[in-house]
């Protein structure tokens, strides 16, 4: 018979099993004592892991583009927020904190993502604020942002068409506006509904209660009168 291994190994076969089985520190980023004193190499921070790796990869492009207007773009997604704390909260205080060590001394423009309610806050330094207003910051979060992930988790969509509204604005051209809120199409189906089905075998019933009901006697009279 093999002989157990010491308990010494067991404990460290242990522990390593459940470092594999804990999510990584940025899956759990709910403040921004969370993230890194100084701002990301990287654009994309995905901590909540709502992207492919070639959506990611797209956004970064996207993201890194914004510096040929001297503006330092990033995006931020979160699976969970500290109880209390709001998304918009969390974007201003990443911008202070990152921007207080920033050795670019550009403008901070910065879109986050709550994968857990499916929200959208867009932040920007306070001197970025005369090219991409408030309002406008404002309306893109609640309305680029917001449709897409309201009709179907669409991150990716709800990402795009932020950029894309912002990087207008910022190249001078007017500002395209939030898109269109479709509506729902309603789907025509011939599978009845529960109480088209329910009506139905009523009716049917009914039918069958008025024919056995006049068979039953003819047949009766005619048996019985032979």
């Amino acid at each position: 018979m093999r002989p157990f291994p010491p308990f010494s190994r067991l404990l460290g076969i242990l522990a390593a099993l459940m470092i594999q089985l804990l999510p990584l520190q940025p899956a759990l980023a709910a403040s921004a004592r969370d993230f890194p004193a100084q701002a990301p190499l990287n654009h994309v921070t995905d901590a909540a892991s709502l992207f492919s790796r070639a959506t990611a990869a797209e956004l970064e492009k996207r993201l890194a583009a914004f510096e040929a207007s001297h503006v330092q773009a990033r995006l931020v997604t979160v699976g969970r927020l500290d109880y209390g704390l709001e998304l918009d909260s969390l974007g201003a205080d990443l911008i202070q904190r990152w921007n207080s060590i920033s050795t670019t001394g550009e403008p901070s423009l910065l879109l986050l993502i709550d994968g857990q309610t499916n929200t959208a806050a867009v932040k920007a330094s306070p001197d970025l604020l005369e090219q991409l207003p408030a309002s406008l910051l404002r309306s893109t979060a609640d309305t680029t942002m917001d449709i897409p992930l309201r009709m179907g988790s669409r991150y990716r969509q709800a990402s795009i068409d932020a950029l894309n509204r912002l990087e207008q604005v910022l190249s001078g051209a007017d500002d395209p506006g939030p898109p269109l809120e479709l509506e729902q199409p309603v789907v025509v189906t011939s599978i009845p509904t529960q109480a088209e089905t329910a009506a139905g075998s009523g009716f049917t019933w009914v039918v069958i209660l008025l024919v056995v009901g006049t068979i039953v006697p003819m047949l009766t009279w005619w048996v019985f009168s032979r």
